[in-house]
């Protein structure tokens, strides 16, 4: 069933829109947005325009600006533990992290002592540990130094990434389960489907199966809700999925998105980057919510 802006394909999928729910466009014109990331302290939301060099802030009292330029062509964006915003810079090919006095901190920039293919999307868990993907998006075929399009795991204070999965084409969006007990990650090739992964108690992965197989356009950026359902964008908006992996509905786009995030006072809004616009849409669930900053 399909309703303005929304297809319906489970009762599931009324638990998670608010009635009279619409889509809301936050801000248009921009190049190509990606990496949304809620502040609660501040009340905003951090999301990059790529191409534009420019990390953006959005709220509802101040609206649009730029929030640092250059960015390094930043893509994913990601909270750590202490509240501190991690990057992936598409362009620098580096991970970093913001101090609270607005230095950047390079985490990290190569694994066995090679240059990174071009850190794309990422999550930081409870325990500390930075796990991001690493495509190949952006650099030429003489770039790339790196034998596999890895997903990584730094560990705090590790010096150089550890891989925890080489069998992807192009690794893109990734998250947690909100238990962290499952890893979901996102091949945005000629696969396009989202695998999930159990998260072992050594922070190795095992498992990988294929979680949902999407369509239209590939699946990029991913967020789960606090009961488990995943929601990944795609070339006609934000699928939503049951933990069981049954598809539940979505919420459509007029373009294809590339990420979402849950943010907002009761953090039940989700924030969607679809190319060259900022939406918004608030549902009747919240987020997943890591543990409060240590």
């Amino acid at each position: 069933m399909t309703q303005e802006g929304f297809v319906v394909l489970s009762e599931e999928f009324d638990k998670v829109l608010k009635p009279g729910a619409q889509l809301q466009q936050l801000a248009e014109g921009l190049k190509f947005t990606e990496g949304p990331v809620w502040v609660a302290e501040g009340n905003y939301l951090l999301f990059s325009d790529i191409p534009a060099d420019e990390l953006k802030r959005w709220s509802s009292q101040d609206g649009l600006s730029t929030w640092r330029t250059p960015s390094h062509s930043a893509n994913g964006n990601t909270l750590d533990r202490e509240g501190r915003l991690v990057t992936c810079e598409h362009g620098s090919r580096r991970v970093t992290r913001t101090q609270p006095d607005g230095s950047v901190m390079v985490l990290a920039c190569t694994h066995d002592g090679k240059q990174l293919n071009s850190p794309n999307d990422v999550v930081v868990k409870s325990d500390g540990t930075v796990w991001f993907t690493d495509p190949t998006y952006g650099i030429s075929q003489d770039q790339i130094v790196q034998p596999h399009n890895y997903v990584f795991r730094l560990d705090p204070g590790g010096q150089e990434p550890v891989p925890v999965a080489d069998d992807f084409s192009m690794p893109n969006g990734l998250c947690f389960s909100p238990d962290e007990s499952l890893l979901y990650i996102a091949d945005s090739s000629e696969r396009h489907h989202v695998r999930v992964f159990t998260v072992n108690p050594d922070n190795t992965l095992s498992g990988g199966e294929v979680f949902a197989v999407i369509a239209p356009g590939v699946p990029d950026g991913m967020r789960v809700d606090a009961e488990g359902r995943l929601y990944t964008t795609a070339g006609d908006g934000v699928q939503v999925y049951a933990p069981s992996g049954e598809p539940l509905g979505k919420i459509l786009t007029p373009e294809p998105a590339a990420n979402c995030a849950f943010g907002g006072t009761h953090y039940t809004e989700l924030f969607i980057t679809a190319r060259t616009d900022l939406y918004s849409v608030e549902l009747a669930v919240k987020g997943a919510q890591r543990p409060d900053p240590v």
